[in-house]
């Protein structure tokens, strides 16, 4: 028997010869090298065969010694399947734009549901997405897979503590939760103002209660600021002592900087290439060019195609390769002091309020070792030093000015 993929490939026909003499014609294809097979015999005088598609010209050639009849039965293989495909173009067209339109819309975003915002908040979320491309109507494949999104809307979205991004189907699902607002003051119980750490006194801005400091003065952690002790001893009252307490304070930072370092950057060249995945093999659609950067990194963002809830063996990947290479930095002596510098400023910065004002700053210790510059530097800060503390029942306004000089 032939080889069946030959055979479907090539097409077969189905022949039937009738008529005396009719084992002398098959002998006489044999010898001809005309393939035949599925030889059956019906009766003395009938027998029925196959042969290529390909060879029907053969055949005619040796029917003319043939004192018979010889009959094209029926035909089969791949000839014989396109001919009938293409009478019903129409059909199969038709199939084949329903099952692409099908894909289409299984892969377009066509909700967007955001759950715990505010109204505004929600509508600068839905405003960022639009910037974004997330939109509805716009393809799954040229959108920001679910990670990235999070990131982006966590970063450019003010007042966002957290938001959650999961895709379902056609729809984007975010859940929000916002920052806490600062609460409004309510009713505060008696209380003084205290100093919070030790300071030197730059201004104050006493709202209620008594100061019980001074300009220039130096103070000392816990010590009373302004006492919510009012009135004289006879007619002595208790209230929430309010104001600011502008103190200079110091903090001191450890910073280390290599004088010389080596790292990877990105230099702006890059190949995009767009292809599928179809059982692990990949079929470039766009951008096939060959990698030619000596040093590179290569993104690959994939998505799953899906046709309505179900998702096929197929993925969209998305290739990115970045040429990168590699810089060393150096830095003098100077420079590695006012980078040194300028780090631990802006570490500072974070940790202190944003009221608070750096006024100056001194180097307590420079050293050059190992290749690093390592600097201890003193920094002067004024800051609101003024922190409420209840009264303590029993406490004297005459006592709290004995302890605060």
């Amino acid at each position: 028997m032939k080889n069946q993929w030959v055979t479907f490939v090539k097409g077969k026909i189905l022949i039937k010869a009738e008529g005396r003499g009719v084992e002398r014609f098959i002998n006489q294809l044999t010898r001809s090298q005309l393939p035949i097979w599925d030889v059956k015999k019906h009766g003395s005088e009938a027998i029925t065969f196959y042969i290529f598609l390909t060879d029907v010209h053969k055949l005619r050639e040796a029917a003319r010694s043939f004192d018979g009849d010889i009959r094209l039965m029926r035909g089969g293989g791949a000839p014989f399947l396109w001919k009938r495909l293409l009478k019903n173009a129409g059909f199969l067209i038709g199939n084949f734009a329903f099952f692409a339109v099908i894909l289409i819309l299984s892969n377009m975003v066509w909700g967007i549901e955001i759950k715990g915002a505010s109204p505004a908040m929600e509508h600068a979320i839905r405003k960022e997405l639009t910037n974004m491309g997330i939109k509805k109507g716009e393809l799954q494949f040229f959108v920001d897979d679910v990670e990235t999104i999070q990131r982006k809307l966590s970063e450019r979205v003010d007042g966002i503590t957290w938001v959650g991004v999961q895709l379902k189907g056609t729809t984007f699902h975010f859940q929000v939760v916002e920052k806490n607002q600062p609460k409004q003051e309510g009713r505060v119980g008696p209380q003084n103002l205290v100093a919070k750490k030790k300071a030197v006194i730059v201004k104050l801005f006493v709202e209620e209660g008594q100061a019980l400091v001074k300009k220039n003065q130096y103070v000392t952690k816990g010590q009373i600021l302004v006492s919510g002790l009012i009135g004289n001893e006879e007619e002595e009252k208790q209230i929430a002592a309010k104001g600011i307490v502008m103190g200079e304070t110091w903090y001191k930072s450890t910073v280390e900087i290599p004088l010389q370092s080596k790292f990877e950057v990105y230099n702006g060249n890059e190949l995009r290439k767009q292809s599928l995945v179809l059982g692990g093999v990949k079929i470039p659609i766009w951008g096939g060019k060959k990698i030619k950067f000596a040093n590179y990194k290569i993104e690959e963002d994939k998505k799953d195609v899906k046709f309505l809830k179900w998702k096929l063996p197929i993925q969209y990947v998305k290739t990115t390769v970045r040429e990168n290479e590699e810089i060393t930095r150096k830095y003098s002596k100077e420079e590695a002091y006012e980078v040194a510098k300028n780090l631990a400023r802006k570490d500072l910065n974070k940790k202190i309020a944003k009221d608070a004002k750096i006024t100056g700053e001194k180097i307590l210790h420079e050293q050059i070792e190992n290749g690093k510059v390592r600097l201890t530097i003193y920094f002067q800060v004024v800051e609101n030093i003024a922190v409420g503390h209840p009264i303590i029942q029993g406490d004297k306004k005459d006592d709290r000015k004995d302890k605060s000089t």
